[in-house]
């Protein structure tokens, strides 16, 4: 079988999973279009009806508590504490409560199929291989701004 990536042939197989940080479903593209063969998906589905956080309501707008599962709220949930020889490394935060997953997934999904249509992937495992990476110094396209419109006539 082929290998997935140069990075899986020089380490002798195995899988590659991209943990934590995608925020949109073109990190999750970058994500395979490096060699992922799994993405982490936490944080964006965190926050959704399908997951079992604790809905909060906050001067009227509801939130949910998330944890991610090296933090200290989930060490003292689930074993009881931080064990002495280890550390806290996740945050426990309030994310805008965001109703049912199914408009997450179809984002994800459609984001996804748009990376393979640009690349000319047929099956997602292509993308590897039909994928060049190019260094930006701009990553804002001021253009499409949110805070104002620019008129053309």
């Amino acid at each position: 079988e082929e290998e997935s990536s140069g990075i899986n042939a020089e380490y002798g197989g195995g899988h590659i999973i991209a943990d934590g940080g995608c925020t949109c479903p073109g990190d999750i593209a970058k994500a395979f279009g490096a060699g992922a063969d799994f993405v982490m998906l936490g944080g964006m589905f965190a926050g959704h009806d399908e997951g079992d956080g604790e809905i909060i309501e906050k001067d009227g707008q509801k939130y949910v508590k998330f944890y991610g599962m090296s933090s200290s709220t989930a060490m003292q949930k689930h074993v009881g504490g931080v064990a002495n020889y280890r550390t806290s490394e996740g945050k426990t935060v309030l994310l805008p409560y965001k109703g049912s997953i199914e408009t997450t997934i179809q984002d994800i999904l459609g984001g996804v199929r748009s990376c393979c249509t640009y690349v000319g992937a047929v099956k997602l495992k292509e993308l590897p291989k039909r994928t060049t990476f190019v260094r930006v110094t701009r990553q804002l396209n001021e253009v499409y701004g949110t805070k104002s419109i620019n008129k053309t006539d």
